[in-house]
């Protein structure tokens, strides 16, 4: 089975980068960092209004969390309706809504302006009771499904209560005029949109650092500059840029970091399934995408299992569990690829997008519906731009506050667990132990070390200390990477920072080096010491 999403190779269809690095100085209206759904989009549509643009991306277009996405294109927010309307009132999540579909509108309109060939459908989207609900659990969910229906339809939208939905078979809300495409296709084809009349974009090109110099921002980026009245920090988990220690480590406590876990596996052709949108009311919720190819074969992308990140012991199982799922629900399934993303949840169920700091621009917090609100997020980065007024901007901002939830303090209450637990961790494992594709923590000179042997025996030892705000790392098997339970950071195996908050690599320890060659030195020079982490 193949570890990666069916989008990446669309993205990348030759192995290689579409656009070249940055390779001297640069002064545009605007800098948009970050080659996902947000970013390119942004990019795109500055670049229609006229305005200077260039869009930096660390790896390639798409190689983030958009890259790793299922790729549903709907309106629903990931918070269910009703509790949207209790937690923000019902005027607000009636706007959050009408913002989606503005968004679904968008993409389709860009589809169509540009010719766009991404394989777009419009599908019925269904919220479905869980599996498993019997008597009067499953009695008390059907009325909460009727009634969440009335509402949608009272705020002026398509939905209706039925009593099955593809695959699951439970009662549940559909929803009319839904979308999906192929995300990989459709980053690709919008980014080669962009360059041209000063508009750029630029691949492996990482932002160092933002500077404040007079009436611009500089972003370093290696040897050369960018200087840009505006910077839009389109990474998922915005870096800090000018914006202050504190206002930025607070800011971290407005969101969380949960990782997801997808399988697409092929159907069988006697289950012609209606290709859909499916989501569950579990918690954590199961969402479900049916496809059909153009030669009509079916294939189904299953998800869930959801967990803050770098706080499961087994991701393995978590795969193994979703594959169960898959096959209770779709007999004879096939499983031919299977990744994992990260989804940033926020405190009230609607993403931060706005101004931080002077001229810097952030959004975040989609809350595992980022093809709508990374598109919302794209058309306010450009009316704030362009001068335009935007009916989002105060329902969004970056800046809003709240009184704190218990919720809140629910989710803020693991950086100092996990802070203290760094003291404490241990384990009978030392790098000698390590098999190849494997990662263990280990003690590295009398410091604790994240310790990875990749599938020829070369090995690397890094700082297990994550630099954004010191917690310990915790290895990821399934997908090979490094993961930080505060605050969600992840690098991958040899220690190089792939999502924030964290903004700089693992601290290397030691130089690389054979499996083999553990524990030998030079002849009178004493060998360095690798023991277990936390034993004495």
């Amino acid at each position: 089975m193949k570890s990666e999403s069916p989008w990446i190779q669309d993205m990348q269809p030759n192995g290689e980068a579409a656009f070249p690095a940055l390779n001297s100085n640069l002064s545009v209206d605007a800098l948009v960092i970050g080659g996902g759904i947000t970013g390119v989009t942004a990019a795109y549509l500055l670049r229609k209004s006229g305005k200077n643009v260039a869009l930096v991306e660390r790896g390639t277009i798409g190689c983030g969390e958009t890259g790793h996405t299922t790729a549903h294109i709907a309106y629903p927010t990931d918070m269910r309706l009703k509790k949207l309307v209790s937690t923000i009132g019902r005027e607000p999540a009636q706007a959050a809504w009408h913002a989606q579909r503005a968004a679904i509108d968008k993409i389709t309109e860009i589809v169509a302006a540009e010719a766009l060939n991404v394989d777009m459908r419009t599908v019925p989207a269904f919220l479905c009771a869980a599996r498993g609900l019997e008597g009067e659990a499953l009695e008390n969910e059907v009325t909460s499904l009727q009634e969440e229906a009335e509402l949608a339809r009272e705020m002026g939208f398509d939905a209706s209560f039925q009593k099955s939905c593809p695959g699951v078979g439970h009662p549940s809300i559909v929803f009319s005029n839904q979308h999906k495409f192929n995300a990989g296709k459709y980053l690709s084809q919008l980014a080669q949109c962009i360059p041209g009349n000063g508009c750029h974009v630029f691949e492996n090109t990482a932002v160092a650092e933002i500077k404040e110099v007079g009436d611009s921002l500089q972003a370093h980026c290696g040897k050369h500059i960018i200087s840009a009245t505006h910077v839009f920090v389109a990474t998922h988990v915005p870096r800090q840029g000018i914006a202050s220690t504190l206002s930025a480590s607070m800011f971290q406590t407005k969101i969380s970091a949960y990782s997801s876990y997808a399988i697409q596996a092929a159907l069988p052709p006697g289950q012609a399934h209606p290709e859909a949108l499916i989501w569950d009311t579990a918690e954590p919720y199961l969402y479900i995408r049916i496809d059909r190819d153009a030669d009509g074969a079916h294939s189904v992308i299953i998800g869930g299992e959801d967990h803050k990140t770098g706080q499961s012991d087994d991701t393995e199982a978590c795969f193994a569990r979703l594959e169960k799922t898959l096959r209770d629900c779709f007999t004879g399934a096939r499983p031919l690829r299977r990744w994992s993303g990260q989804v940033i949840e926020t405190n009230d169920g609607l993403p931060y997008v706005g101004e931080i700091a002077k001229g810097q621009y952030i959004a975040t917090g989609y809350s595992g519906t980022g093809m709508t609100w990374g598109t919302v997020a794209a058309h306010m980065f450009h009316d704030h731009v362009t001068g335009a007024d935007n009916p989002w901007k105060g329902l969004l901002s970056a800046t809003r506050t709240g009184l704190p939830s218990l919720n809140y303090v629910a989710e803020n209450k693991d950086y100092p667990y996990y802070y203290a637990k760094s003291f404490f961790v241990s384990t009978r494992d030392t790098v000698t132990s390590l098999k190849p594709g494997e990662g263990k923590l280990i003690r590295h000179n009398g410091m604790q070390a994240a310790a990875y042997c990749d599938d020829q025996g070369e090995v690397s030892v890094c700082s297990a200390t994550c630099p954004h705000m010191g917690c310990t790392v915790a290895w990821n098997a399934a997908e090979k990477t490094w993961d930080c339970p505060c605050h969600g950071s992840r690098f991958t195996a040899r220690g190089e920072v792939m999502a924030g908050p964290a903004e700089s690599n693992l601290k290397p320890l030691a130089d690389r080096g054979s499996l083999r060659d553990r524990g030998k030195s030079e002849p009178g020079k004493k060998p360095p010491t690798s023991e277990v982490a936390g034993s004495r």
